[in-house]
């Protein structure tokens, strides 16, 4: 895993070191910089630091060059069937001389071009400079697992893995899209293209660019396509599943460093850990994290340690465990900065503590994640089902429910609280907007109590779910399920979880993979039929029968617990006086953002147990932490 970055135009030295400089954490191995002539006057700089992963030799190291130093690669990633892919090359009559599956993404590009990135099975951003057609030739996974951010600035088109190395460059503003900032306290993170950053872009997941001549082009190369395959029973679907889980495991194995396997005791990453024991011949390392008893007085979480432990004792792992305290007022501005953007899921927490204590022993471990969005796992695709059972009974009688439920009162039934209350402001929303409501945190009309008026002037009426709407209007043709499954896939996957899994990871110069994020099993599972993915109640049920000859009952129908932090007892302890100072009535009226007293409301309903505002509270004091690292230095 590596860090990339690149200018085409006043590129020097100087430029590019301090952008790795700035990136220096995503690889601590080896660093490189290429300088080349563009037409007139102009240079392109590239610039790359290492994580050695595999062949740990130098003839690993980037920018690398190809046919006569006529192509340059930086590159971020594993192409996991770059094997395959090389052997088909050399009977083309390809030689190399490295065993990186850098130098097999150049001669694929030099043997079909833009094409090219059709062949490749993995997670990967990078860029290619063609000096012949002095043309920039840029790519990213078609899931969205590694980023790829980019500029138009004023020493020319420029491009990174991490927004702040593009800061590093002379003339980029730090200016705040406030479009984007809506789009923000709507979902708790922004959609691309889109970044905090007025005028900076992501290149979405399954696209790639080309800059040219002063012009950019960009295109999408692949889609997730729901042709529901009829013809199979649900034990057929279930060995094909099992089969190519268990393949995707194999490929995402290879390595020249250690690796191991987050283990939350869930059917996700219980499945990745039994196939990894089945093809190891060594113990696999795990690693679990848990959480005092009096940070979950208002989070009641599954024993997700009592369940990991049952997986490790099972499967013989070479288990680690620990139990997690923040460290607040030095880790919660320290990954603002390596977030870029402010990303308001406290997982962030848990996922970097996790992440740097696997670092200690590993460089590689592979995670469930994706396993929800591709297979129905979430509480928002059961509730979508639920709300129709709820609509059948008369409001009368489901708003007086609702109405003697506690907003955030200790106890074990808090969660269950939390998620009625949720559940009863979107169930008589029409289908697409209820599950929209289900991943919104700040609705409209709260939004306009919270802006000023002057800000609210500057949104003229601007859409924040437009992103989601578009990719509905892709998706009309499929089944609900699957319309569900493919604005999280499109959206929340990369988004989100793709996104701070990346960052955390790479601030402990850690690699993740994601096997359930092979693009061919994503593919395999567009194929079956959405009934068997959310089956009455019963969420991820055609993944549950596939693993079953691998793992326990116990674990397969455990509760889910989700990948989370306890935010709730954090705010009323931990973090009280950080709210307080960061979001005083005197910062918040500097700014010019918020109406100072909407956000004491918030806080004081809060700390009151009147109203659940721990994610809006948690939101707005990662919003000022990040303008006061970005913004004001």
């Amino acid at each position: 895993m590596c860090g990339i970055c690149g200018i085409l135009g006043n590129a020097d030295k100087e430029i590019v070191a301090k952008m790795l400089d700035l990136i220096a954490h995503r690889g601590p191995d080896d660093s490189g910089i290429y300088i080349g002539q563009i037409e007139g006057s102009k240079r392109v700089g590239l610039g790359h630091r290492r994580l050695s992963i595999i062949d740990l030799s130098p003839s690993g190291h980037q920018p690398m060059s190809f046919a006569e130093e006529s192509l340059w690669l930086v590159y971020n990633g594993e192409i996991y069937n770059f094997h395959e892919i090389k052997a088909e090359l050399e009977l083309l009559g390809h030689r190399f001389r490295s065993k990186t599956d850098s130098e097999v993404i150049l001669a694929a590009y030099k043997e079909w071009g833009e094409k090219s990135v059709e062949k490749f099975n993995g997670m990967f951003a990078f860029a290619l400079w063609d000096a012949p057609k002095q043309k920039l030739f840029a790519a990213r996974d078609r899931l969205g697992i590694k980023p790829f951010y980019y500029t138009e600035s004023p020493q020319g088109f420029a491009f990174a893995s991490e927004v702040k190395a593009l800061l590093a460059i002379e003339g980029v503003e730090k200016t705040l899209d406030l479009n984007a900032l809506h789009q923000y306290l709507t979902f708790l993170w922004v959609p691309d293209p889109k970044t905090m950053f007025k005028g900076i872009y992501k290149l979405p997941p399954a696209h790639y660019l080309t800059y040219q001549h002063g012009k950019i082009e960009i295109k999408e190369y692949w889609d997730i396509r729901f042709e529901e395959d009829r013809n199979r029973g649900e034990a057929e679907w279930a060995e094909l599943l099992r089969e190519s889980l268990r393949k995707a495991v194999a490929s995402q194995m290879i390595s020249d460093v250690p690796l191991g396997a987050f283990l939350s005791g869930g059917v996700d990453s219980s499945s990745i850990v039994a196939l990894m024991t089945e093809l190891s011949s060594n113990p696999v390392h795990t690693y679990t994290v848990g959480f005092k008893t009096a940070d979950l007085a208002y989070d009641i979480i599954p024993d997700d340690v009592r369940y990991a432990r049952e997986v490790g004792k099972l499967f013989e792992t070479s288990y680690n465990e620990a139990e997690l305290e923040p460290e607040v007022f030095d880790l919660l501005p320290k990954l603002i900065w390596h977030m870029d953007e402010p990303i308001a899921d406290p997982a962030i927490i848990t996922s970097y503590l996790i992440c740097r204590s696997a670092r200690q022993t590993l460089t590689v471990l592979l995670s469930g994640m994706g396993g929800d969005e591709v297979f129905a796992g979430y509480p928002r695709h059961l509730a979508v089902r639920l709300a129709d059972i709820y609509n059948f009974f008369p409001s009368v009688l489901t708003d007086s429910f609702v109405s003697l439920l506690p907003a955030s009162r200790p106890g074990p039934l808090n969660a269950v609280f939390r998620n009625i209350n949720k559940l009863a402001k979107s169930a008589a929303m029409p289908f697409h907007n209820r599950y929209l409501g289900y991943g919104t945190y700040f609705t409209d009309q709260e939004k306009a109590a919270l802006y000023s008026g002057d800000f609210q002037k500057l949104l003229l009426g601007f859409d924040a779910y437009e992103q989601h709407r578009k990719f509905y209007s892709r998706a009309s043709n499929a089944h609900w399920i699957n319309q569900m499954l493919y604005i999280d896939l499109k959206l929340f996957l990369p988004c989100l979880n793709l996104t701070y899994t990346d960052k955390t990871s790479m601030a402990s110069s850690l690699e993740v993979r994601v096997p359930f994020l092979d693009h061919k099993l994503v593919e395999l599972a567009a194929q079956i039929p959405a009934e068997l993915k959310l089956r009455r109640f019963t969420r991820k049920y055609i993944l549950k029968r596939a693993v079953e000859p691998l793992l326990p009952k116990s674990i397969i129908h455990r509760k889910k617990a989700g990948f989370s932090a306890p935010l709730r007892a954090w705010l009323r302890r931990d973090f009280a006086e950080m709210v307080e100072e960061t979001l005083s009535t005197e910062t918040v009226k500097a700014r010019g953002l918020f109406d100072p007293k909407e956000i004491r409301r918030l806080i004081d309903a809060n700390n009151s147990g009147r109203e659940d505002n721990s994610l809006k509270i948690f939101q707005l004091l990662t919003l000022e932490l990040w303008q006061q690292r970005f913004l004001d230095n």
